[in-house]
């Protein structure tokens, strides 16, 4: 019998134990279940990140005026006392983040992505948001994946093109710095290059700790200006990508706004799209200087006026116009999908105002206009010359953008106008009927901008 009674007690003491452990097993899940939907929660993430801050939050947070009673065997009386315990922290919690709650809120990511083509300014309007301490910006990243990827002439060609762009904006924004590795040529070794394509204008690269010291016998294609940097740690670049509150890119090589579409409903982006563009008439002008050697036709019929301009030359100016115009009406029709999402700007309106419309496109974008970005559109917008290079972005903006209607041939703007007249229209440039009007600064090519253009 006294076996018997031992035997049952036994058998007792494990039940309860196994009763305690399956107490304790419930409990671990509702913690962990808990702690994952509150770090889906912004809010409480960041109040997370505040009590990571303030040790003595923390400590109240964690005192033993909250803490569970253990009982006299060391285990806790009841699965009640448990959930009632959990529920005083977090009350308790709840009652930091109210108090937190007049704090600064550094608010959602961003990603911003300024779309654009050659010579429309978008260098300079790039430097807006190259200039904000917490954005990691990107200058022309695509550059390699054009440079290294061929398609078939054709269509093939272009559809080809925008879905490889598409998803390697899609990675960079990710922070995800390491599929530019399979573009870059020579392919960079340890996650180590010297020929990332203008490395010198995004500042995030150029800063610790991306910046490292340099490297002897190492030949910097593409290297930082204000200091001495080593060779691009692509991890590092990716680090600081991470740890920066927004990102931004820009790029003169997505002309298809309806490829994007996937981007924009990515459940891991929330991306704001700025389309860029400017009077082609000033475009065309401009091209002819920075890159001479593609328009030595151009200028040959401009100056020699023999031989007719060739209908290709012209087909291709046609095309160009008319990709920009059929994303702006996209863009402007506002899809669901797009809606609150799509800005368009003018460089003109940019070079009259930058710092008004620098306001209305960081407002658009959800993001703050720092002391810095305005100190930086001060310098550079007012300078009494203009800066030497065609990839200068310190001009006089105001007297800038206009000077192209002074020297091109009366003939060369006729040509744009009739290859690119729907796209003028849609964006609110006058044509010209004379030279005389063309060379007239009294008159007007820009009607006022649309409150539309901001859907």
């Amino acid at each position: 019998m006294e076996i018997r009674r031992t035997l049952l007690q036994d058998i007792r003491e494990l039940l309860h134990c196994l009763k305690m452990r399956s107490k304790y097993a419930v409990l671990l899940v509702f913690i962990i279940s808990l702690v994952i939907i509150e770090k889906e929660n912004n809010f409480i993430s960041r109040v997370s990140g505040k009590l990571k801050q303030s040790p003595q939050a923390l400590a109240e947070a964690n005192s033993t005026e909250f803490s569970p009673a253990p009982a006299e065997n060391g285990s806790l009386a009841s699965l009640q006392e448990l959930d009632a315990a959990f529920s005083q922290l977090r009350s308790h919690l709840y009652n930091i983040t109210l108090q937190l709650a007049g704090d600064r809120d550094p608010g959602p990511r961003r990603h911003v992505l300024l779309m654009a083509t050659t010579r429309t300014g978008s260098s300079f309007v790039g430097e807006f948001f190259n200039q904000q301490g917490s954005i990691f910006y990107l200058f022309e990243p695509l550059w390699h994946v054009e440079k290294t990827v061929t398609f078939l002439p054709g269509g093939a060609s272009t559809v080809g093109s925008a879905l490889v762009y598409r998803d390697v904006l899609k990675q960079l924004f990710l922070c995800d710095l390491y599929i530019l590795e399979n573009f870059i040529t020579p392919a960079p070794e340890g996650h180590l290059t010297p020929f990332l394509f203008r490395r010198g204008s995004s500042r995030s690269l150029c800063e610790e700790p991306v910046c490292t010291p340099s490297t002897k016998k190492v030949f910097e294609k593409y290297y930082c200006k204000n200091r001495r940097c080593g060779p691009l740690n692509i991890t590092l670049a990716a680090e600081a990508c991470r740890h920066k509150q927004h990102v931004a890119l820009k790029t003169v090589r997505v002309r298809q706004l309806e490829f994007l579409q996937p981007l924009v409903e990515d459940p891991r982006l929330d991306l704001r799209i700025i389309q860029l563009v400017r009077d082609p008439r000033a475009v065309l002008a401009s091209r002819m200087v920075a890159f001479s050697g593609k328009y030595e036709t151009w200028k040959k019929w401009v100056s020699e006026g023999e031989a007719p301009l060739g209908e290709e030359e012209v087909q291709r100016l046609r095309g160009n116009c008319e990709s920009i115009r059929l994303s702006a009406e996209l863009g402007l029709r506002r899809p669901g999908w797009l809606r609150g999402r799509y800005m368009l700007v003018r460089y003109e309106d940019v070079a009259r105002a930058p710092l008004h419309k620098a306001r209305e496109m960081f407002r658009f974008a959800g993001l703050p206009l720092t002391p810095q970005v305005e100190e930086w559109i001060g310098k550079n917008t007012q300078a009494p010359h203009d800066g030497n290079g065609v990839y200068s972005t310190c001009k006089n903006s105001s007297e800038q953008f206009d000077k192209w209607r002074f020297s091109m041939p009366f003939k060369l703007a006729q040509v744009v106008q009739e290859a690119c007249a729907p796209a003028m229209q849609l964006f609110g440039y006058k044509l010209a009927s004379s030279p005389t009007v063309l060379a007239n600064r009294s008159f007007s090519l820009l009607e006022e901008a649309q409150p539309a253009w901001v859907t």
